[in-house]
């Protein structure tokens, strides 16, 4: 019996399909990077998602959101990354949360069951604390840096937070998790300078800088999983 998984089975073998099935992620964030990320996972055969956000799709969405798209508009995030999940895997089990992740909720998420985070949202208040949870709990996690203004995806790389240079939203999580006593977190960056001179709070974006972010996620992810299986 045909399988969807067929080609994927043959690149990485039934074994590591396996694991990936019985996986189990929070992603904090489903929008231009946590929606590309939530893809990349749900393809590859990631059979157990918790989704968390607490916006619904905007008409400005719709240049860089997979899930953004004329008829999803004021549709929750949440709801629409939902059903996109199971439209590709009937299979996996969601639980949809419609809720903005604080340091002072962050306990009813259980975050300890979860085999990854993928930390994609950008207040950073939120950010530290999932960092600082993740690292008193010894639980996995990648938290995304600024994406937007950027024009070379090619330039994303994956560090250590420590190890990070130009990106303005790493430079204050470096001196706010030091201050913390936060050692390591594993995040997604980028070296690029600004590409556009954008005085707004609102940063400017591009189709396909967000999704190679998330999609780069969703490899790291994937790759820890079954590296740390098998060892």
């Amino acid at each position: 019996m045909e399988d969807w998984r067929d080609r994927t089975i043959k690149l990485i073998g039934k074994e590591q399909v396996y694991i990936l099935n019985n996986s189990n992620i929070i992603v904090f964030g489903v929008g231009g990077v946590g929606g590309f990320a939530i893809e990349g996972l749900v393809r590859a055969g990631i059979g157990n998602f918790t989704i968390v956000d607490n916006d619904v799709v905007s008409l400005t969405n719709i240049n860089r959101q997979i899930i953004a798209t004329c008829s999803t508009i004021g549709k929750d995030k949440t709801e629409v990354m939902k059903q996109r999940i199971l439209d590709i895997n009937p299979n996996a089990k969601v639980n949809a949360i419609k809720e903005f992740v604080t340091p002072y909720n962050i306990d009813k998420f259980n975050l300890k069951q979860f085999d990854f985070i993928v930390d994609a949202i950008d207040n950073i208040t939120a950010k530290i604390a999932l960092a600082k949870y993740a690292e008193d709990n010894g639980i996995n996690i990648i938290s995304c840096m600024g994406t937007g203004n950027k024009v070379c995806p090619e330039m994303f790389e994956i560090s250590d937070i420590y190890k990070t240079s130009v990106c303005p939203l790493a430079k204050v999580m470096r001196r706010e998790l030091k201050e913390r006593g936060v050692k390591h977190l594993t995040v997604l960056y980028s070296k690029e300078q600004p590409f556009a001179d954008n005085s707004s709070r609102t940063p400017a974006s591009i189709s396909f800088s967000p999704s190679i972010a998330g999609l780069r996620i969703a490899e790291y992810v994937i790759k820890q999983i079954i590296m740390q299986n098998n060892e």
